[in-house]
């Protein structure tokens, strides 16, 4: 049982711009009002990213502050750069000091930065969470502020880090996935005893794995398998007559509200490797096949590599990944149900439910409560 604490406090947690963002700062939100129904709430970001509608959705102030890119080589930017900093930090320590706030808590993002040098100069204490196995340039800054930094990876690298995992929703971070699988497959609209292979891209979907399950759908079929969808927003996989590709045992959706559900559903996840998928793969011990994001740092595949490297999940490059892997690799493992069961205990060995609860409780003593 979750203690709690009786006196009422004030958090500002600043971060934003992705679902890799907002995501684990809602969820350290919602742990902390576990602990003190009373705490005030106040989230920091843009008014473009994403947590412009997921704060105030999840029913959260939302205090917004410039944009302030980091130029990455010499331009006419660079040159801003410092009255646009003076101007954001000064904006902070107005949000700061309105919020009365007791705590800082940080998640990375553009708006990081300047709330970070903001609570440095009034003395608000500062909690980091750094979800990339890469810690992010705003995070670094911080870190050298506090000594109350979790990360997600063990791999991460970062001034005063200790893992406490990747806060998560409590639908998921509690997920019985046994227990939850039929329930969840008829909400899904999938047979209730096949094999069952959930493929999601994120929000904005995929194209790669879009074009490769659509390639792969009828030999998934033919070989008893079924197949969740889940295309992303707008990308509807289209067949030869213009209309949804339609194939025997195959679904697809463009979004799923409770991904809780698609984790229950699946036996096997073909996905992404961002930090919040894996660290929510591992959480719930599910079997997957990853397709890391061909772009920026190598992040995605370095999110994985510690699950690839215990047989949990399996790992393919982008670039190797069509419908001809799916048939010579996939269609095996979902009919491997002895292989599945150990991949699955293997994730679950790894993977950490109980992260917003750690930072929740690393946010109360920062606070002095």
């Amino acid at each position: 049982m979750t203690a709690t604490y009786p006196s009422a406090l004030s958090v500002v947690l600043a971060g934003g711009g992705s679902a890799g963002h907002v995501s684990p700062l809602l969820a350290i939100a919602a742990a902390v009002r576990d602990r003190v129904p009373g705490a005030a709430i106040l989230a920091v970001g843009t008014a473009d990213g994403l947590e412009a509608r997921l704060v105030p959705a999840a029913g959260h102030e939302l205090a917004v502050i410039d944009r302030i890119p980091m130029p990455r080589r010499p331009s006419p930017d660079l040159l801003k750069l410092p009255g646009r900093m003076r101007r954001a930090v000064a904006r902070s320590k107005e949000i700061l000091r309105t919020a009365d706030a007791d705590v800082l808590v940080g998640v990375g993002g553009y708006v990081c930065t300047p709330m970070y040098l903001a609570a440095r100069s009034l003395g608000v204490p500062i909690v980091i969470h750094e979800a990339n196995t890469k810690a992010g340039l705003a995070n670094k800054v911080g870190a050298r502020y506090t000594t109350r930094v979790g990360t997600a990876f063990a791999a991460t690298r970062i001034r005063n880090g200790s893992v406490v995992g990747m806060p998560m929703r409590s639908a998921v971070a509690g997920l019985d996935r046994a227990a939850a699988q039929a329930p969840a497959r008829a909400r899904l609209g999938l047979e209730p005893e096949l094999p069952t292979v959930v493929v999601t891209g994120g929000s904005l979907g995929a194209l790669r794995l879009n074009q490769a399950v659509a390639g792969a759908a009828p030999a998934l079929g033919a070989a008893g398998i079924q197949v969740l969808h889940i295309t992303g927003n707008g990308k509807q996989v289209s067949g030869n007559d213009g209309g949804p590709l339609t194939a025997p045992l195959y679904r697809q959706v463009e979004y799923v509200d409770a991904m809780e559900d698609a984790y229950a559903a699946a036996d096997v996840l073909l996905c992404r490797s961002g930090a919040g998928t894996v660290s929510e793969v591992a959480a719930v011990g599910l079997p997957a096949v990853f397709v890391p994001l061909p772009v920026g740092n190598g992040e995605q595949a370095r999110n994985a590599a510690e699950l690839v490297a215990a047989d949990a999940a399996l790992l393919v490059p982008d670039s190797q990944f069509d419908a001809a892997w799916i048939e010579n690799n996939v269609i095996p493992l979902c009919r491997d149900s002895d292989r599945l069961a150990a991949m699955a205990a293997r994730a679950a060995g790894l993977g950490i439910r109980d992260a917003a609860g750690r930072m929740a409780d690393m946010v109360l003593e920062a606070a002095g409560k």
